[in-house]
């Protein structure tokens, strides 16, 4: 028995309350590859998509930066945006047309590590242990069904089914695309199982997956038979896929690190376009379209402040300048912000324990 739309909604707007008091729910974690691919859709279709980023502390150009990461928070706020956007223009479809356009090739590193692993099992092993830097919006795991199936199985986070389709359609119809670029054209699923009511476009499961899908079932799973996971993968190259799976592991965040939380990046994001204009806390606050006290709040609700985030980003950037070796001290300073390369010398050292020729010398 269908539920009530109400009834629906107040538990949509439940579940999004409980999520702010999660510190995931705006730990900037995720790449933007769903993001800007929805973008091109858009561009496809003739859809303007500028008010889609309203209120998120991202530009169009940001998206095609491999190093940027955004908050679920920010995530889920665009794609809903996007959705309906794309809905009324005619387009419910999005994530399998997104989907339909998977290679190896758009997985970036990940990619490189299924394409070079022994066997397909392996590939598919290494896809979901590093799905979240592929952008991937669901948890997922990988599981036996029975002696002869295996089950790739997705979750969504925060329980925010309301989007579950599209996150799954574009999971399941891109990993399908990779799957047979990997193995061939032969392979097709056993099942598809789908925790969402079917869809008017539900033909087009049939036409790419070309296997039964179930709507409406308990959880949703791309179930595979298991003889595919020995299959030898004709590009395989252990140290290459080694390398691989060892970037890939530190690819969580740009640093390496834990993820920060989304006003953190944002304002690591502003001051590196801007170093050199040693921007102040209200101009940066005033460009994020918050106020200068409202700022100060958050940064402090993660635990920061603004002088120790400008002092970090400027140090990150005055050891690149001065390892690359193209400048002297003088123009690193500047590049950081600094007119009085003294002042500059003092700072520096201050921030890393060594004066700026000694880390010269250290990077050469």
């Amino acid at each position: 028995m269908a539920r009530p739309a109400g009834l629906i909604g107040l538990q949509a707007s439940a579940r999004r309350a409980s999520a702010k008091d999660d510190p995931r729910y705006t730990a900037a974690e995720f790449p933007t590859n769903k993001l800007l691919y929805l973008t091109q859709l858009a561009d496809d279709c003739g859809i303007d998509c500028r008010a889609w980023f309203a209120g998120l502390a991202l530009t169009r150009a940001q998206l095609a930066d491999p190093a940027l990461r955004v908050s679920y928070r920010q995530a889920e706020r665009f794609v809903r945006r996007a959705l309906a956007a794309l809905g009324a223009a005619g387009v419910a479809d999005a994530g399998l047309r997104i989907g339909r356009e998977g290679s190896i090739g758009g997985f970036g590193l990940l990619g490189l590590a299924m394409m070079t692993s022994r066997t397909f099992g392996e590939a598919m092993q290494a896809g979901i242990a590093h799905h979240k830097i592929c952008g991937c919006l669901l948890d997922l795991s990988f599981e036996a069904v029975d002696e002869r199936t295996v089950a790739l199985a997705a979750q969504p986070l925060f329980d925010d089914n309301e989007l579950l389709p599209f996150f799954v359609e574009e999971l399941f119809a891109s990993s399908t695309m990779i799957a047979r670029e990997l193995i061939g054209p032969g392979l097709r699923p056993v099942r598809l199982e789908l925790a969402y009511p079917r869809p008017a476009y539900a033909s087009e499961y049939t036409a790419l997956f070309g296997c039964e899908s179930r709507f409406d079932a308990p959880r949703c799973r791309l179930l595979i038979d298991m003889q595919w996971l020995p299959h030898p993968l004709p590009g395989y190259n252990p140290l290459t896929a080694k390398q691989a799976l060892a970037l890939c592991a530190q690819q969580r965040t740009p640093d390496g690190g834990e993820p920060h939380q989304e006003i953190v990046a944002a304002v690591e994001r502003l001051l590196r376009s801007r170093l050199a204009q040693q921007p102040k806390l209200n101009e940066v606050a005033r460009t994020l379209n918050l106020s200068e006290r409202s700022l100060r709040r958050k940064l402090a609700e993660s635990g920061r402040i603004f002088r120790e985030i400008h002092d970090r980003v400027r140090a990150e950037r005055a050891l690149q300048l001065l390892q690359a070796g193209a400048l002297s001290v003088a123009d690193v300073g500047s590049a950081v912000g600094f007119n009085d390369p003294r002042e500059f010398r003092r700072a520096f050292k201050r921030w890393t324990g060594m004066p700026p020729q000694d880390a010269r010398r250290a990077g050469g």
